[in-house]
């Protein structure tokens, strides 16, 4: 199964909402299971931070354009579309939303994940929350995000000998995404590689989500940068006005 895709502040965004989203997960698990997929798709998500990056730095943009899906996880990229595309996306596929979407269809279909990222300890306990809301689900092996290149291969056997499905990867960005494509070609047998930013941290870690309101208004990055001025404060200064340049000036059908 296959998505159309449009390109939203440069970036090939795939349009599919995340009930699509797992199907397409769906039906690559069951085509790498049969040999039919040589190695595993790349899956990741932009949102306005990445779109001004993607521009920014040539190996983040080298990186994400070799993904075979590219999912919009910020209200930004929705906007845009409805400005600038006759047929724009209805919504936006939140990776913390589509988490949750996709570990109930993996406890009723058996598809196995592997959690890989945020500081030591963070994935275990997002796992463990996980289990206790889907009892059927498997997260067969977790492992903390601080990895040099060296470590690959041995990670890469460690996850394929656990008889992961799905590698969930949240290093953040450029990071998780230089890493998929460097792990890629070591993970034959896994259907799906997909970057996933903090979202260990949000089930795992004790980060809370903006409000709805703010979600749905596209300022979930005001919520963040005022948890964290220092952090983030300073780079969604630098990163917002990019964007706001390419998704006005590099979107269309």
């Amino acid at each position: 199964m296959t998505a159309p895709t449009q390109t939203i502040g440069g970036l090939p965004v795939t349009k599919a909402n995340c009930e699509q989203l797992c199907s397409i997960m769906l039906d690559d698990v069951r085509a790498a299971r049969g040999g039919q997929l040589a190695l595993p798709r790349f899956v990741t998500s932009a949102n306005g931070s990445v779109v001004a990056s993607y521009h920014a730095d040539p190996a983040l943009k080298g990186a994400i354009d070799r993904a075979d899906i590219v999912d919009a996880d910020g209200m930004p990229l929705v906007f845009a579309s409805r400005l600038f595309c006759r047929d724009p996306l209805t919504e936006r596929t939140a990776t913390t939303d589509f988490l949750l979407d996709a570990a109930s269809m993996a406890a009723r279909e058996g598809i196995r994940f592997y959690f890989l990222g945020a500081r030591q300890g963070v994935a275990a306990r997002a796992a463990d929350y996980l289990r206790s809301r889907y009892p059927d689900l498997q997260i067969v092996g977790v492992r903390h995000g601080y990895v040099s290149d060296g470590d690959i291969p041995a990670i890469c056997a460690a996850v394929r000998r656990s008889g992961a499905d799905v590698l969930w990867v949240g290093m953040g960005t450029p990071r998780q995404e230089q890493f998929a494509v460097k792990a890629r070609e070591h993970l034959a047998g896994l259907a799906w590689i997909r970057t996933c930013g903090g979202l260990f941290d949000h089930y795992g870690g004790g980060v809370s989500r903006a409000p709805q309101w703010m979600q749905a208004t596209g300022l979930e990055w005001l919520y963040r940068a005022a948890r964290e001025p220092l952090r983030l404060g300073v780079r969604y200064l630098v990163t917002n006005p990019r964007a706001v340049y390419h998704l006005a000036t590099k979107t269309h059908d």
